[in-house]
Formats: structure tokens, C-alpha cells, sequence
């Protein structure tokens, strides 16, 4: 079952790199990466939008295939992080790239480079740290935070959680083009990010015990 402790805790035995999901992160992340890199070269919104999908898809699909076929692991979860920031970095570095664009009239460069920064930086590296933490405690992923703490999982880790971090900010950027409304999701998303990190810290991240050698 989904919320059993067979679930949420790590097993050291079922621990390993190559699984169905782990093939299935690296595949999408592969190909967001082609058409993210070939939208830049070539000028084109429509071939960065499908980078964008196919990401989506893709981390989707590798979690669902985890939990389906119970090979959900702490090793896999970290692949699944690192390609998340990688396909992530790749859309809107090619995003901010594409300019002058229809999408954003003749708004320059800065403008638009200003709340992607924003974004990345709180994507790449604040949300990266609390996303790591779940590796102080014995659980499976950051998905099972809430044996631990329930409102920095609520706010992190919960499926609204997820969508309003990896989906508000590239949706409203894109159906409007207003860099100004971007920059204020990407900040409010930094200050959540912030208050996040801080009740981690006053949480505490437990160190595992050395071990004694004779």
C-alpha cells in the first residue's frame, strides 16, 4: 500500500542505480535536452515548449512507473532531482536566449532574464537543499516528508505543492509574456523556499552515527 511503512521506508537491499524509473528519467532528460538546445539554436518557442512537455511528461511518468513497479529507491530519487534542475536550467536559459520573441513583444533581454534568475536560483539551489534532506531520515523520497514534518511537506512535496512550484511560474510566463507577473510568482516561490529552509533547520538534520572500529 502507498502509505505503508514498507513504502515510505528505504530498504539497503532494494537500493540500486538501474531501474525502470531511473532509465525513464534519463531518457526524458536526454530529450529535453536535445529539443531544449535545438530551440535555442534554431530561434524557435514552439521546439522549447516541447522540451518543457517532454520534461513534464517525463518526471511524470518516472514516478508513476516507481510506485507502480514498487522500485522507488533513494538513489533514484536523487537522479530524478538532479535531472529535474538539468531539463529545468536547459528550458529557460533557452527561454531568456530567445530574443527579441513574439511572446514577449519588445520587452529586452533583462527583463525577462530578471524573474528567470530568480526562478532558477530558488529551483536550483534553495529548493535543491530542502528537496536533499529527506537523505537525513530513513524514507524512500522527499514524497514520504510527511512522517517527518507535514507542513514543510504540505507546502513542498504535496501534489499542489509540486504544480505550484514546477508549473505556475513556466504556464503564466508563457500565456501572458508578462515578465512583471513572473517576477512576483518566482519571488513568492523564493520567500516559500526561504520559510521552508528555515523550519528544516529548526527541525534539525539528524547525522547518522559513526561507526565504532576496534
Amino acid at each position: 500500500m502507498a502509505g505503508s511503512p514498507e513504502r515510505i521506508y528505504a530498504d539497503p537491499a532494494t537500493e540500486r542505480l538501474l531501474t525502470g524509473a531511473t532509465v525513464i528519467t534519463l531518457v526524458r532528460t536526454v530529450a529535453t535536452l536535445a529539443l531544449s538546445l535545438w530551440g535555442a539554436y534554431e530561434e524557435s518557442l514552439a521546439l522549447l515548449v516541447a522540451g518543457l512537455v517532454t520534461y513534464w511528461v517525463g518526471d511524470t511518468l518516472d514516478g508513476e512507473w516507481a510506485r507502480w513497479f514498487d522500485c522507488e529507491t533513494r538513489i533514484g530519487g536523487v537522479v530524478d532531482m538532479i535531472c529535474d534542475r538539468l531539463s529545468c536550467g536547459a528550458f529557460y536559459i533557452g527561454l531568456a536566449w530567445l530574443q527579441p520573441a513574439p511572446l514577449f513583444g519588445d520587452q529586452p533581454m533583462e527583463l525577462v532574464a530578471l524573474p528567470v534568475a530568480v526562478y532558477l536560483f530558488e529551483f536550483m539551489v534553495i529548493d535543491m537543499f530542502l528537496s536533499l534532506a529527506f537523505l537525513a531520515w530513513p524514507i524512500r523520497s522527499p514524497n514520504y516528508f510527511h512522517v517527518v514534518d507535514r507542513r514543510i511537506y504540505l507546502w513542498n512535496w504535496s501534489r499542489l505543492g509540486k504544480a505550484a512550484n514546477s508549473g505556475l511560474f513556466a504556464v503564466l510566463l508563457l500565456v501572458t509574456g508578462w515578465w512583471w507577473l513572473a517576477l512576483l510568482i518566482a519571488v513568492a516561490l523564493l520567500v516559500l523556499k526561504c520559510v521552508s529552509l528555515r523550519w528544516l533547520l529548526q527541525l534539525g538534520l539528524p547525522v547518522p552515527e559513526r561507526a565504532h572500529t576496534a
